[in-house]
């Protein structure tokens, strides 16, 4: 198979498990903050990781990385999976899936500029036309929420997410020249599991009354979005690149709002379906460019 080719495949295989990732998590949440959430995750995949690191004999390799490739790596995963993904959760509980995908959806959009500034990769007409598609689908979705009367907070968050999501991409574009898929996935999970440690004194009572299966669904949330949907795009982009794997992978508002409105009973209005089809062609356009 051409490295083309499985690079896309991977990065769609990507979007589908953070697409059931999303509808899992918005499950389980409930009546707790998205940093015990998050905390929950980050410690069921990074126990995980931990062992296949161990099986497959690549513990080694990490202890011998370069100091400059682990404090990269560190930053990378805490950009990507906590402070990015502590605005996203709180999106998510402020207006719902199927309003908050479309605005996140565009860390492709940030993820190419930042490797057209820092990584020197080229950017087509097509990609600029794209672009301007998905922040098109922004504004509709903001506007979209004003008339619902939709905290303006969820929508900053909203925003935040996927530009300190595309600055961890950027960064592990730059890694995966130096350290293979599998350990980088890991190293990066575990730091970030490291790095929200620092929390747990203040959200353990809260962790303590998880129930049994709230922590099934976080469970499924984290193998599928984290262990597999992680492994796959870090797979990807060490095929393609960041600036084809991130909007490739952007495809996945249309399953997680598709599954959001069967499983969990949201009801998008016409300009919320609006703004994600918009967006969604902008980023098919970005991807074929």
């Amino acid at each position: 198979m051409q490295p083309t080719v499985a690079g896309i495949l991977m990065a769609l295989l990507s979007a589908a498990a953070w697409a059931i990732s999303t509808v899992l998590i918005k499950a389980g949440m409930r009546d707790k903050s998205p940093v015990t959430v998050n905390i929950v995750r980050l410690y069921i995949v990074s126990v995980l990781f931990a062992v296949i690191l161990g099986i497959t004999g690549r513990l080694h390799r990490v202890l011998s990385l370069p100091p400059l490739l682990l404090g990269i790596a560190f930053l990378s995963g805490v950009l990507g999976f906590v402070v990015g993904d502590y605005f996203y959760f709180h999106a998510l509980r402020r207006m719902g899936v199927s309003r908050t995908v479309p605005i996140t959806s565009t860390y492709p959009l940030w993820t190419m500029l930042w490797a057209f500034l820092f990584l020197g990769r080229s950017v087509s007409p097509r990609v600029v036309v794209g672009a301007i598609m998905v922040v098109a689908a922004i504004i509709i979705v903001k506007r979209a929420e004003e008339k619902e009367q939709a905290d303006p907070r969820g929508f900053i968050y909203a925003l935040l997410a996927p530009i300190s999501w595309s600055l961890a991409i950027l960064l592990m574009d730059w890694l995966t020249g130096y350290v293979d898929v599998l350990t980088l996935s890991g190293i990066r999970m575990i730091f970030a599991t490291l790095a929200i440690s620092t929390l747990l004194p203040r959200y353990l009572p809260e962790l303590k009354r998880i129930t049994p299966g709230e922590l099934l669904l976080l469970a499924g949330a984290a193998v599928s979005g984290l262990l597999i949907g992680q492994y796959t795009f870090v797979y990807s982009v060490d095929l393609v690149g960041s600036e084809i794997a991130a909007p490739v992978s952007a495809i996945n508002p249309v399953i997680a709002s598709a599954l959001a409105v069967v499983f969990l009973g949201e009801k998008p209005g016409r300009r919320i379906i609006e703004g994600l089809l918009l967006a969604v062609i902008g980023v098919i356009l970005i991807s074929t460019a």
